[in-house]
């Protein structure tokens, strides 16, 4: 079970967190999202709201609006800057129309639900790091190809050279 203190050194660690109404949700359903997230490296949970406004004061997180911690409340946790968490509840909540989201924070800044979908909607750390290597790739893989096309270029010549002398 969920303690106070564990759901502080949780707010301590988190560089996000999205409460949702998962309200309408099946267990299975519930549990397919824990999975997801979970590989996209989150964590999800459902809490008690008492133990979580609790826990928000312990570590001196104001973050969270008190109108969001009201009703049946699951807590998404993101631990690194990547946001591939939010994308995965994302993109469930496209598929079933559920959980809710009712707000968040993202290192020091309140998410209102739409704030939330915005930032799932953004690429993610490792599309990022794919879409920088391939800019910082391509102008070398170009200069290659110009200082290789001009070794083709002459090894052609020589080639046709060297049948109409023998031709």
């Amino acid at each position: 079970m969920l303690t106070v203190d564990n759901l502080t050194g949780k707010f301590n660690q988190a560089k996000g967190l999205v409460l949702t109404d998962y309200t309408g949700l099946k267990v299975a359903q519930l549990n397919q999202l824990r999975t997801e997230v979970k590989k996209a490296g989150g964590e999800l949970e459902v809490v008690k709201n008492t133990l979580l406004s609790r826990a928000a004061q312990q570590s001196n997180c104001n973050l969270l609006p008190t109108e969001a911690i009201a009703g049946p409340t699951a807590a998404l946790w993101v631990y690194k800057d990547d946001p591939a968490p939010l994308k995965a509840l994302h993109q469930f909540i496209n598929q079933a129309q559920l959980p809710k989201i009712k707000a968040g924070f993202w290192g020091k800044t309140i998410l209102s639900a739409e704030k939330v979908i915005e930032l799932a909607s953004l690429p993610g750390l490792r599309e990022l790091q794919a879409k920088l290597d391939g800019v910082l790739r391509s102008p070398l893989a170009k200069f290659n190809n110009a200082l290789g096309w001009n070794l083709m270029k002459l090894t052609l010549i020589l080639k046709n050279k060297i049948k109409q002398d023998r031709g």
